[in-house]
């Protein structure tokens, strides 16, 4: 499937999710955390960080994650990273899919 439809059917479902629960500005979880899109968005945020921080985390996994719709999509994901030694960040990521635009707004490591 082309990754932009895969980007409209992720932000889709969460518009519905939202909608049916009414909870528009909520966060909510991600229900399909095996969604190869939640994996462009870590993949995103671990490269964002790495050029902001002279750093060479690697991407492995996303752990879980939460998602929020606000004139685009907010995700806030649990990775599992490398960098010599196995680390978790929480990372957050506002996608507006349809601009082709992600911005990274916090990265943090959790404890």
């Amino acid at each position: 499937m082309d990754a932009s439809l895969d980007e409209k059917r992720v932000e889709e479902e969460g518009m519905k999710q939202q909608q049916d629960k009414g909870l528009s500005g909520h966060w909510f979880p991600i229900e399909d955390i095996k969604d190869p899109h939640l994996d462009v968005i870590a993949k995103f945020a671990i490269s964002e960080f790495n050029k902001q921080n002279n750093s060479s985390l690697k991407f492995e996994t996303v752990v879980s994650g939460d998602m929020q719709v606000v004139g685009g999509m907010n995700y806030r994901l649990v990775v599992d990273v490398s960098d010599g030694g196995s680390k978790t960040y929480e990372a957050e990521v506002y996608e507006q899919a349809w601009l082709y635009s992600k911005i990274l707004t916090s990265f943090n490591p959790i404890n």
